[in-house]
């Protein structure tokens, strides 16, 4: 496939017209969250260099660290092979978490027993 146009239409939605994007730390990797987008998210996110969410709960649209300040900038966006999920690295200032910690995955399974992990927070 060579370069053209994107087009969030062309991406592979669920049946409530969503996709997962996992939001990852420029420069270190760390993987910060997994929340969802529609079509005119990803437009929204591609347009403003600010990452936007759809919220099922409020079903509505949330860029993130809009009230709080943790705010998410894009840096680069990709699409899986089946282009079902998305993976947006960001430029994060603050915690990613709505429990105030660095990133949403804080807890391991270790032989079948939840742990919280250490040095996690920000």
């Amino acid at each position: 496939m060579g370069n053209m146009k994107f087009d969030p239409a062309s991406l592979r939605y669920n049946d409530q017209g969503l996709i997962p994007a996992i939001a990852q730390q420029k420069g270190t990797g760390e993987v910060l969250m997994m929340a969802w987008m529609n079509a005119e998210a990803v437009q929204r996110t591609i347009d403003s260099g600010k990452v936007t969410y759809w919220s099922r709960s409020r079903q509505s649209f949330w860029v993130k660290g809009e009230s709080s300040g943790h705010t998410q900038k894009l840096v680069s966006m990709a699409v899986d092979c089946d282009r079902d999920c998305l993976l947006v690295t960001v430029d994060q200032v603050g915690p990613a978490c709505h429990t105030n910690r660095r990133s949403c995955f804080y807890t391991a399974v270790e032989s079948g027993v939840e742990v919280e992990l250490m040095g996690v927070d920000v």
